[in-house]
């Protein structure tokens, strides 16, 4: 696949990533801090810091639908919060940090920026544009159409999962 990405912008330090994703968590981030990075480097920072408290994929559509919604957002079946995006993107950051165990928050967290897996254009290269924007998998997961993900769908996804936050 092509990619017509840019550099992603890396983090200078575990304060910087954790001030990020607690002004997400208390909806206080400013609107244009929410870039791409700061959407990667949260998933990673509550991974890593913050899982006794957060389960990424069961909490994570309505903490991203309460900040939407907190800088003027809508969450519609065209614009806000997509649940097959973010659920492709927990599944894959997990693979991904399991890479860089041992490694700081910062430096885990660049090394997932820098590669595929931390990339915009990552869930392209297993659905296609119409499969991944389209309405279905915007309002709820959809299976991929181009190829398998490289880590299945956790075992422990379902009704049985502690209470949301």
């Amino acid at each position: 696949m092509t990619t017509t990405d840019h550099e992603p912008r890396l983090w200078p330090s575990d304060d910087a990533i954790r001030r990020v994703g607690e002004g997400f968590l208390a909806c206080t981030l400013p609107k244009p801090e929410w870039t791409h990075e700061a959407h990667i480097s949260t998933t990673c920072w509550i991974i890593l810091e913050r899982a006794t408290e957060i389960m990424p994929e069961r909490d994570l559509p309505n903490l991203i639908r309460r900040y939407n919604e907190s800088v003027g957002g809508v969450n519609s079946d065209t614009e806000g919060y997509h649940e097959t995006i973010t659920q492709v993107f927990i599944r894959t950051l997990r693979l991904g940090l399991a890479k860089t165990e041992g490694q700081g928050l910062c430096a885990r967290v660049n090394a997932v920026l820098v590669a595929p897996e931390g990339r915009r254009e990552w869930p392209l290269r297993f659905y296609s544009r119409d499969r991944l924007f389209s309405k279905e998998a915007r309002l709820g997961w959809v299976e991929p159409d181009l190829e398998l993900l490289p880590v299945p769908a956790p075992n422990w996804v379902g009704p049985d999962w502690p209470a949301p936050l």
